[in-house]
């Protein structure tokens, strides 16, 4: 690889100091290199936290420094480029930001030798319809989340899979994540540990008003339908879906969400030897 570009979480990387660390490694190694910060302060309704317009046509590799969640947020915005991307984790070891700040230099020796591999994860789609009309669209590569909409009250759900009804229950949210998703706020909500490279898609219920509802695993082919139903019990029927946790779209009794596998995958470059398995443990541990 000869062109890379950084977006650097500017809150973790306090005046972008280790993100010109490693673009002057890159450039003393006669490498191209551009740098673009990612704060929750810059962004607009095109996109998350970077605008892919401004990344060079030749950039064959986006290194995203900060941790999982700045990484969520970076391949949801260059997904439509398909361009590969590894973490470089500013705090504690991740799922998806693999290189630690210590590891930094012997990576971009991997990269420079083309000593890598590329994983593809899945991500979904999901479109937002209210009175039939498709109001809003977005993109998650760990999940997306329709949950209430204020801290009281719950939200009477409808299932669909295929446009086939499933089942009705009433509860806080539910969750549908990827198998890259599920050790995220799935796992905390009762659902399954999926290994990564898995392509499915986990239905979770969040604290759901009856004993015999569990997660669901579906294959990614499928297409999931979530209703906003009218209920019984107290609240007021206004929910919130929300992708990877960032992007929040408004819905009210009567709305849907439709879910499928996103057409575009997001691509993580693996260089350590670090395995899931590994990963998993530490992270039980903690």
């Amino acid at each position: 690889m000869d062109n890379f570009y950084i977006i650097a979480n500017s809150e973790k990387d306090e005046g972008l100091k280790v993100a010109s660390r490693v673009a002057g490694y890159l450039k003393s190694k006669g490498k191209n290199c551009y740098i673009r910060s990612s704060s929750p302060g810059i962004r607009d309704s095109l996109h998350h936290y970077t605008d892919i317009s401004q990344i060079p046509k030749e950039v064959e590799c986006v290194l995203v420094l900060g941790g999982d969640g700045t990484l969520l947020q970076a391949a949801r915005d260059v997904v439509s480029r398909q361009i590969p991307l590894l973490g470089i984790n500013l705090g504690t070891l991740g799922y998806l930001a693999e290189i630690d700040s210590n590891s930094i230099e012997p990576a971009l020796n991997h990269l420079m030798a083309d000593e890598y591999t590329v994983e593809k994860r899945m991500m979904l789609n999901g479109k937002v319809y209210h009175r039939g009309k498709m109001v809003a669209e977005d993109v998650a590569l760990n999940d997306i989340v329709i949950g209430r909409d204020g801290p009281m009250g719950v939200i009477r759900f409808r299932n669909y899979i295929n446009q086939e009804f499933l089942n009705a229950y009433t509860a806080d949210g539910i969750i549908i994540s990827t198998a890259t998703g599920s050790t995220g706020y799935s796992l905390s909500a009762g659902g399954p540990i999926v290994s990564p490279e898995t392509n499915i898609m986990i239905m979770t219920p969040v604290s759901p008003h009856t004993l015999n509802t569990r997660s669901i695993i579906f294959p990614a082919e499928d297409e999931i339908g979530v209703e906003i139903a009218q209920g019984t019990h107290r609240g007021n029927g206004k929910a919130v879906a929300s992708f990877d946790g960032d992007t929040n779209i408004a819905m009210n009794v009567g709305d849907r969400i439709v879910i499928r596998r996103s057409v575009k995958d997001t691509r993580i470059i693996k260089i350590s030897n670090i395995s899931f398995l590994e990963v998993l443990r530490t992270k039980m541990r903690d």
